[in-house]
């Protein structure tokens, strides 16, 4: 197994790694829309916090060596199902190539965010 790790992600805030490639699949830790160089939650609602998750599982999967076009697999979370239609716009916008996908409510997230994603990509 390799660590993938990048000051392009925030860092982790428990026991655990930002990601690790094992053979030819890549899984990433569910990426929070924290800031990578402030370390704060992004202000704004649902359509903000999306895109700084999605920019922080960019990150990792370019540290990966692996893109967007490559995953296999998400799990999303968001606090609140009610925005699942905001999400889901800005979602699309990153994952094009339409992985397989679970999205539930849940009753609380890290640092009280809006949205968490995790992924499984293959590498190219």
């Amino acid at each position: 197994m390799k660590t993938v790790s990048t000051d392009k992600a925030p860092a982790a805030i428990g026991p655990y790694s930002q990601g690790y490639v094992h053979g030819d699949l890549f899984f990433a830790s569910g990426q929070i829309p924290v800031d990578p160089a402030t370390g704060e939650v992004v202000s704004g609602g649902i359509k903000e916090q999306t895109n700084r998750s999605c920019q922080n599982l960019g990150a990792l999967l370019e540290a990966a060596g692996t893109d967007f076009d490559h995953v296999l697999k998400t799990t999303c979370f968001l606090a609140d199902i009610a925005d699942f239609a905001e999400f889901n716009a800005e979602y699309e916008k990153y994952f094009t190539s339409k992985p397989a996908r679970s999205c539930v409510a849940v009753k609380d997230l890290p640092k009280g965010v809006l949205c968490e994603i995790e992924l499984i990509a293959t590498m190219p």
